[in-house]
């Protein structure tokens, strides 16, 4: 299956997904985050993203993407590196794979 990776404002990009750094809870307050939510329609989004609840580190979650050109949003919830001690690699591979698995 080919996928590309664009430079680009990630709000006008027409794909079938996009991928969303996302905090663990379902709340958006500033970045790219906050952008994809008031670009797809912060009250439907944030609707079904507390639906979903808490995305664990390194899980994913896929919510529709509304007024967005892309078809799909994957929430993701990467590793906060601190020093390599601490599962970062692991939890970083695990993000990997579940995105393009």
């Amino acid at each position: 299956m080919p996928f590309k990776i664009v430079r680009n404002d990630i709000t006008r990009v027409k794909a079938d997904v996009i991928v969303n750094t996302a905090n663990p809870n379902p709340i958006c307050v500033s970045g790219t985050d906050l952008a994809i939510y008031e670009a797809a329609g912060k009250e439907k989004l944030l609707a079904e993203r507390a639906n979903i609840g808490k995305i664990a580190r390194g899980d994913i979650a896929v919510t529709g993407a509304y007024n967005l050109k892309a078809k799909y949003i994957i929430h993701t919830v990467g590793p906060v590196w601190t020093d390599g001690l601490h599962h970062e690699f692991e939890i970083l591979k695990h993000f990997m794979e579940s995105l393009l698995c």
